[in-house]
């Protein structure tokens, strides 16, 4: 018996989200094919000019958006961002910084203080559990 392995492949939307750009404004080539795991990973250590230009300069996909602005992907549909931004489009909406921007903001940081109590309590009572 042989230890022939085939290559994993994966689409390009997924390799896409993996790279945390936006598929459409990727080249033909990288849309129309499929991605093995090599060829994701030498994406990674080694990206060409392309992936260089997106990551820098969008447009953005919006997880990527979101975190950019510091709030949820939600946060960005309650505030009417829907499609994919720019480097550029994201500095204007900062300098901008309108109301629902603040109110995400602020959302977000209330949820992250909450995540950190959780976790602090889920602590506590553990060590409290391994005592007993």
């Amino acid at each position: 018996m042989s230890s022939h392995q085939t290559a994993q492949t994966m689409k390009p939307a997924t390799a896409a989200k993996k790279l945390g750009v936006y598929l459409d404004a990727t080249p033909a080539e990288f849309r129309d094919g499929v991605v093995s795991r090599a060829e994701l990973a030498a994406l990674l250590t080694d990206p060409p000019q392309w992936l260089v230009a997106l990551r820098a300069d969008g447009p953005h996909p919006r997880p990527v958006v979101a975190q950019k602005l510091g709030v949820s992907i939600a946060g960005l549909a309650r505030g009417g961002v829907t499609e994919a931004l720019t480097t550029e489009q994201i500095e204007a909406l900062r300098a901008e910084n309108p109301e629902w921007l603040q109110q995400e903001r602020a959302t977000q940081a209330d949820v992250r203080k909450e995540n950190v109590r959780i976790k602090k309590k889920h602590a506590e009572d553990a060590a409290r559990r391994a005592q007993d």
